[in-house]
C-alpha cells in the first residue's frame, strides 16, 4: 500500500485536528468533538513498549469507533525495535494513520529519549521513522517540535529530512521541548516549513489556538493545510464547530447553558462507561473548568464538581448548576 495521505478521501479541504493528549482524548471525548466538527481525531498517545506487553490501559487506548473515521494511533517510544513489533498490534486496530510522537516534551517520555527527547538526536528519529514507513502498510505521519532548545531550533532543516523518510503528513507544535508550555507558540516557524519550496507534504500547526478566530487567521498568516487543537479544546468541543463557522464566514453560535450541562452531563456517562466510575470522576475534573468557564461566580460549583467523590453526586452539581445559570 502506497503510504499517502489523501485528504480527499475524506472529503475535507483545510482539516480541524484534535490534538492528542494523555488522559484528556480518550474515546468518548474525541466522539463528542467529531459530533461538534472535529475532521481529523488521533488517539492519546501509547507507549510501544506497553503494547508490547499487551498492557490493557494502552490497548482501551486504541479503541474507537466507526464515527470517529478518519482516526490515527499515535505511538511513542526511543527503542527501534520495540516501535517496528508494535505496528502489527497498532494495524491491527484498523486506524486510518499511525502518528509517530516526536514532540511529547513531558519528563516521563522525553527524559528516556522518547517524544521531543529524541530531538537531541535528530540522525536516530530519522533512521526510526525510516523503519517505521518502510515496515508500516498505513500512511505514517510525525508530530514533532520546533527543536529540543532555542538553541537548537532546526525545524526548517530536519523537515526536509523527514519528508525523505516518506511520512505522509507533518504536524508542529510551535515550541521547542524546552519550553514545555510556556511563553508563546512560534507559528513563524511553522510558516517557513510550510513555504519551503521544498516541501510537499501536509504541514500541519499546533500551539496557542484556543478560539475560531486564531484558527482563520493562522491559516491565513501561514499557509498550513490544517490546524490542530489541543488545550483549546479542553471542556470546549465546540471549538470544533466554532472553528467550521469561522472557516465558511459563519457567526459563532451562542452556547447556553443548558447545552453544557447536557453534554458535560453525555461526556461523564460515556467516560464512566469506558473507563470505570473511579477513574471517569477523577479524569473529568479536568474539563469542568472550561465546560463553564465565564459563568458568574461559578467557583463554588467548580470546586464542588473537583470534589465529589461519586458519579450520583457529581450529577446532582450538574443538575444544580443548570436551575442556577438557567433561571
Amino acid at each position: 500500500m502506497e503510504n499517502s495521505f489523501q485528504f480527499s478521501t475524506f472529503n475535507f479541504q483545510f482539516p480541524i485536528v484534535l490534538s492528542p493528549m494523555d488522559d484528556i482524548t480518550d474515546m468518548p471525548f474525541r466522539q463528542l468533538c467529531k459530533e461538534f466538527g472535529a475532521d481529523l481525531l488521533v488517539t492519546e498517545f501509547i507507549a510501544s513498549e506497553a503494547l508490547n506487553r499487551d498492557a490493557e490501559k494502552s490497548f482501551r487506548k486504541m479503541r474507537f469507533t466507526e464515527e470517529q473515521r478518519p482516526i490515527g494511533i499515535q505511538i511513542f517510544g526511543a527503542n527501534e525495535d520495540e516501535l517496528l513489533r508494535c505496528l502489527d498490534v497498532v494495524e491491527q486496530a484498523r486506524p486510518d494513520f499511525i502518528d509517530i510522537n516526536w514532540g511529547c516534551p513531558v519528563r516521563k517520555v522525553a527524559g528516556k529519549g522518547a517524544g521531543s527527547g529524541i530531538l537531541q538526536d535528530i540522525p536516530k528519529m530519522l533512521g526510526i521513522t525510516a523503519s517505521l514507513v518502510k515496515r508500516a502498510h498505513l500512511p505514517v505521519t510525525v508530530k514533532t517540535r520546533l527543536g529540543y532548545n532555542a538553541d537548537s531550533m532546526m525545524i526548517t532543516d530536519f523537515c526536509e529530512a523527514l519528508q525523505d523518510t516518506g511520512i505522509a503528513a507533518l504536524s508542529i507544535h510551535g515550541r521547542t521541548k524546552a519550553q514545555m508550555y510556556s511563553g508563546t507558540a512560534d507559528w513563524t516557524m511553522i510558516g517557513e516549513v510550510k513555504n519551503n519550496p521544498r516541501m510537499h507534504i501536509p504541514i500541519f500547526g499546533n500551539g496557542d489556538i484556543v478560539t475560531a478566530a486564531q484558527a482563520v487567521e493562522n491559516k491565513r498568516r501561514y499557509g498550513v493545510d490544517g490546524i490542530l487543537i489541543g488545550r483549546g479544546a479542553i471542556g470546549n468541543p465546540w471549538i470544533f464547530e466554532q472553528c467550521q463557522r469561522a472557516l465558511r464566514g459563519e457567526p459563532e453560535r451562542e452556547i447556553s447553558v443548558a447545552e453544557r450541562v447536557d453534554v458535560c452531563r453525555r461526556h461523564l456517562q460515556m467516560a464512566i462507561d469506558f473507563k470505570g466510575e473511579r477513574t471517569a470522576i477523577f479524569e473529568m475534573r479536568k474539563h469542568y473548568g472550561n465546560y463553564f468557564k465565564g459563568l458568574y461566580n461559578f467557583k463554588p460549583y467548580r470546586l464542588a464538581l473537583v470534589a465529589t467523590p461519586t458519579a450520583e453526586a457529581t450529577f446532582a452539581t450538574l443538575d444544580r448548576i443548570e436551575e442556577h445559570y438557567s433561571t
